[in-house]
């Protein structure tokens, strides 16, 4: 029986080699690492998929902001991903759970609206997440614009305004603590 538990439950090192398996050791070269540089999961949004011992699949969201060409926060924004699964538990609907638990735990906690880089259509079809508001959106990094999506989440539009967005460390503690 597979049960969805906060990610906080789960040993980093499990995390880590669910991620080493299902992305690859070069992961770490993703313009998407840069974006969540040197800030923490976000606890109320971040879940793991077990079945007893085993990890089979988590999701994180980590909080960043779009900032103006000076640098100044326009919005606060929760970066959804990495959604992985063990490669020998895909195709069982574990990825879907996962992002269906963490929009239900969205809609009571998310401070801003959310974003990911990810396949529009998917993301969009089962999700709601669009790439029509992020246009004027930058990345530190190389990412296609196609796959820059965002949604609502808990009353917070996503931004109409044009911006890079970045790490927003001083946020990861509190979300969700309230």
């Amino acid at each position: 029986m597979v049960e969805i538990i906060p990610l906080a439950q789960v040993a980093s090192a499990s995390v880590e080699a669910l991620l080493d398996a299902a992305f690859g050791p070069d992961r770490f070269a993703r313009t998407a690492y840069k974006l969540r540089s040197g800030t923490r999961t976000i606890p109320c949004l971040s879940f793991a998929a077990v079945s007893g011992p085993d990890l089979l699949g988590t999701i994180q969201c980590w909080p960043v902001a779009l900032m103006d060409a000076d640098g100044a926060k326009v919005a606060p924004l929760i970066m959804v991903g990495p959604v992985a699964v063990a490669p020998d538990s895909q195709q069982r609907g574990l990825g879907k759970a996962l992002m269906q638990a963490m929009l239900i735990a969205a809609d009571g906690c998310a401070d801003g609206a959310l974003m990911m880089i990810g396949d529009p259509e998917y993301y969009e079809r089962f999700f709601g997440f669009s790439a029509s508001a992020t246009g004027q959106w930058t990345l530190p990094g190389p990412y296609e614009e196609r796959r820059l999506l965002a949604r609502a989440a808990a009353g917070h539009d996503v931004p109409d305004h044009s911006g890079m967005i970045g790490p927003d460390p001083a946020r990861d503690r509190c979300i969700g603590s309230a």
